[in-house]
């Protein structure tokens, strides 16, 4: 369902059990585990709050496990009684076994592209000599392990394409061992470097590269260590790791960043925090220490380079610019000053890619893309038509001989296209042979207008013969965090929920990035209780259009959207037939303490820093908010035993306060992936399971028939 990536003020009503709630068929409420409540109690500014889980921090210890272990039985056991868990399993198996290819990409005289056949855990990386040579397989991630728990991470090929670095994770864990493949022999070379996280590296010629990492955990649970400063290094190749370079060590949420441009003359160091950077350049031939600062680091205020023409640099930046414009510096210039080559407009430029002498422009439209090229002057050289309402992403580097794009929508498959410069015309060249017929399918935005007047996009996905009386199942779903754009995007779970008869639904909400940094800004730190409302009224209007009705609405969301839903479930459970939280974060007092919690300080603030933070925090904070005697939805809480982004124990303790707190028979689980990170390294088993144990869980508490 929802999974993906970076997670998250306001005074909200307290829900009190006074309200008619969504009718469920007649259950009673499962034996939960004993759950001990300890004693804990914490003081903010002068207010105590009670932490009776605290003892869940610890997910290793025995009292822990024993009661993980608990949970996941009774889950089990409920989960594989609903009679169509098992028909939902095979469907999706079916359907989910088909081709899927990404776009090629070019790495010296060489071109790459990934291949699934179908239920294969990972893609297999393929190799070509020219553009449209015969492929070979060139590296397969699906032998890295036998049971498919190392996966393949990211690569980083040198300029020139002799050699990849290559990163591999297990468990879906966020951390990255680094090696090094020879192009030329596809054998590894002898580097290997560790404790790497959130790192895409850069080469330096073929020489070495530089990257992203921690010095190793001190602890005995290395996963979920607390983590120190985030350090960028410097690897030459045929050294060992101790030997390092170290080149800076950030500090509180920064990420630090070189990129050396194609022409191999430039080196650009980037520092980023609070969801701003800054930027300093230096001669690819000097030290690291010769930095010279082109823009400081601001708040909110971000550069993109896209490439040069010499000491001309061009560069995507919202300076003065919320929703983004293309402009170009020269290096030699003292001041820096910026001239616009496609200026601000009334959509948000998205993604640029400079291939040629021009500049291919995705813009977001209510969310949704618009292509166009323009030249190195900003003159409009052509409109890319796309099929509908969808997502196109951009792939090509300076001197390719074409651009591939892709594009994707709630019901529509994967495509590529290749767009050549020298015609002007895209090419289709792959589509998704899923055996799913989207023409039974609409895709609808509509706009609603939350509690302060804030218009709203929702996308609806449905049947075109979808009767208006309020008896479709429905999921809704949003993120509303991290300047991060929820576009239209296909995925085989969604396909599959739309075959079993319901509608699918999406909320633009603020604090995302679909209409520029002022739409981020107006949904994060003081202003996240706006994300909530916009979620509320988006499903406040599925309701009043007919297209579902409460007991038929189930809300799903995953990390900082797992925050999303479990703050609105705690407002306002009288809204929703059923809840699907995924890997979420729930303890808004103490997230920052645990993983990478630090780094969504900028997003969130922090009960700790100021009195305003904590009130803001405690106020939403669904933990915090779960109110005993109140009447909530049947419940599903998923997470991973060993989940490094979001800290497991914030699923641990939210499933807890719900069970205690429940006052209907409607069942509260948990359901615990074991050996798996943030939902990132699912095996194809893993992940047919899971979407057919949130699909079975949602039959049963919304109470219909799938079509099978």
């Amino acid at each position: 369902m929802i999974g993906l990536a970076r997670i998250l003020f306001a005074f909200t009503a307290l829900v009190v059990a006074l309200y008619s709630p969504p009718s469920h068929a007649a259950t009673t409420a499962p034996t939960y585990p004993a759950t001990p409540r300890g004693d804990v109690i914490d003081s903010y500014f002068g207010t105590t709050v009670a932490d009776p889980y605290r003892w869940m921090e610890d997910v290793d210890s025995p009292q822990t496990a024993q009661w993980v272990k608990a949970e996941g039985e009774l889950t089990r056991s409920y989960l594989d009684a609903i009679p169509q868990r098992a028909a939902i399993a095979a469907a999706y198996r079916k359907l989910y076994d088909y081709e899927k290819v990404n776009p090629p990409f070019r790495a010296g005289k060489h071109w790459f592209y990934f291949r699934n056949s179908g239920l294969q855990t990972q893609s297999v990386l393929y190799i070509r000599d020219s553009e449209t040579g015969p492929a070979r397989s060139f590296f397969d991630p699906n032998a890295l392990s036998k049971d498919g728990t190392v996966q393949l991470g990211r690569v980083s090929f040198t300029y020139d394409g002799t050699l990849m670095a290559y990163s591999t994770q297990t468990g879906g864990s966020d951390w990255l061992t680094w090696h090094v493949k020879s192009v030329v022999t596809g054998k590894d070379e002898p580097d290997v470097l560790y404790w790497s996280k959130y790192s895409f590296p850069t080469w330096l010629g073929d020489t070495g590269f530089y990257y992203r990492g921690y010095d190793a955990p001190n602890a005995a649970n290395q996963t979920l260590a607390p983590l120190g400063a985030l350090k960028l290094r410097f690897h030459r190749l045929g050294t060992p790791q101790s030997s390092d370079r170290l080149v800076y060590a950030a500090k509180g949420s920064e990420l630090a960043g070189i990129r050396i441009m194609d022409d191999q003359r430039y080196s650009f160091f980037q520092l980023t925090a609070v969801n701003g950077n800054s930027l300093a350049w230096k001669y690819r031939s000097e030290a690291d220490t010769s930095f010279r600062a082109v823009f400081p680091l601001q708040d909110n205020v971000q550069y993109s380079i896209l490439g040069n023409d010499g000491s001309r640099v061009y560069i995507k930046t919202n300076l003065n610019a919320p929703r983004n414009r293309v402009a170009w510096l020269d290096l030699t210039d003292q001041a820096h000053v910026l001239h616009d080559i496609v200026p601000e407009g009334a959509d948000k430029i998205d993604q640029v890619l400079l291939v040629g002498n021009n500049f291919y422009v995705a813009r977001l439209h209510d969310a949704h893309s618009v292509l166009s090229v323009v030249d190195l002057h900003g003159r409009l050289v052509k409109t890319i038509a796309l099929p509908f309402i969808g997502t196109a992403y951009l792939g090509g580097r300076r001197n390719d001989p074409a651009v591939y794009y892709t594009f994707e929508s709630w019901a529509y498959p994967l495509a590529i296209f290749r767009y050549a410069p020298t015609t002007a015309k895209s090419t289709l060249v792959f589509r998704s042979a899923i055996a799913f017929d989207p023409k039974p399918y609409v895709t609808e935005q509509i706009f609603t207008t939350s509690n302060d007047g804030t218009r709203v996009p929702v996308f609806v996905v449905h049947r075109r013969d979808m009767p208006l009386n309020g008896s479709t199942p429905t999921i809704l779903s949003g993120y509303g965090g991290f300047n991060i754009s929820w576009n239209p995007y296909f995925y085989q779970a969604n396909a599959m929920w739309l075959e079993m008869g319901g509608a699918y639904a999406v909320a633009i909400l603020r604090g995302g990035g679909e209409y520029g940094e002022t739409w981020h800004e107006a949904g994060m730190l003081a202003n996240k209780q706006r994300v909530f409302d916009d979620f509320i009224a988006a499903a406040q209007m599925l309701i009043d259009r007919k297209i579902t009705s409460k007991p038929k609405l189930a809300v799903n969301g995953g990390s900082n959207g797992g925050l999303l839903v479990g703050a609105v479930v705690t407002q306002r459970p009288d809204l929703f037939g059923a809840v699907i939280a995924e890997e979420g974060v729930f303890d808004m007092l103490r997230y920052q303490k645990f993983t990478i919690g630090k780094f969504w300080i900028p997003e969130y603030g922090s009960a700790e820093a100021s009195e305003q933070q904590f009130k803001t925090l405690y106020a939403y904070s669904p933990l915090n908010n779960v109110k005993d005697g109140t009447r909530y939805p049947p419940t599903l809480i998923a997470t991973a035993d060993h989940d490094d982004r979001v800290h497991p124990s914030h699923s641990f303790k939210f499933a807890a306060a719900l069970q205690h707190a429940q006052a209907d028979g409607a069942p509260i689980l948990l359901r615990v992936e074991t050996n798996e990170g943030h939902f990132a390294g699912l095996t194809t088993d893993k992940a047919i399971a899971m979407t057919a144990d949130f699909y079975a869980f949602l039959a049963k508490s919304l109470e219909f028939n799938p079509r099978l």
